[in-house]
């Protein structure tokens, strides 16, 4: 029997795929909670006073460490599921503002898939990713490298466990 919700194995993820995620609004309990256990209680994301006054577009900002969390699990929910092994390396920048209220997406792109050169049964995808607000603005670009199982290794893993 098909076991779905799985993500894709890399050989499924050829340079060029495309693929774009469900949107999620940021609220304002993700920013508030966020900030409390991170520690990142910098006035811009604490004060709304001060936020009104300088923070780009005048309300609270969401610190793009949230931002990146959240279009992760975006992410492995649409493709990772189960085929995801590792997040080896990225690069990340930022473009622009997000506000509390704000609904994102992300775009992907594989830009490299290729077998890994110590399991044949792994390979190494990276993905040009870019989260997009409700305005169709991107705020985030980031091209994460990710090491995924193979065809092989995932048929054999959900035809043995029950």
């Amino acid at each position: 029997m098909e076991t779905i919700g799985l993500g894709r194995c890399w050989e499924d993820m050829p340079v060029g795929y495309k693929f774009k995620t469900v949107g999620r609004t940021i609220t304002e309990t993700d920013l508030v909670n966020f900030i409390g256990n991170s520690g990142m209680v910098e006035v811009l994301f604490t004060d709304t006073h001060y936020a009104r006054q300088h923070a780009p577009g005048g309300g609270r900002i969401v610190p793009a460490a949230l931002l990146f969390g959240i279009a992760e699990g975006l992410t492995i929910q649409a493709t990772l599921q189960g085929t995801g092994l590792a997040f080896i390396q990225m690069a990340l920048e930022v473009k622009g503002p997000t506000f509390a209220g704000d609904t994102i997406h992300v775009e992907a792109e594989v830009i490299e898939s290729r077998p890994s050169s110590k399991n044949p049964t792994r390979g190494l995808v990276r993905t040009r990713n870019q989260i997009v607000n409700q305005k169709g603005e991107t705020v985030i670009m980031y091209t994460p490298l990710r090491l995924m199982v193979g065809k092989a290794l995932l048929k054999s893993h959900w035809e043995t466990t029950p």
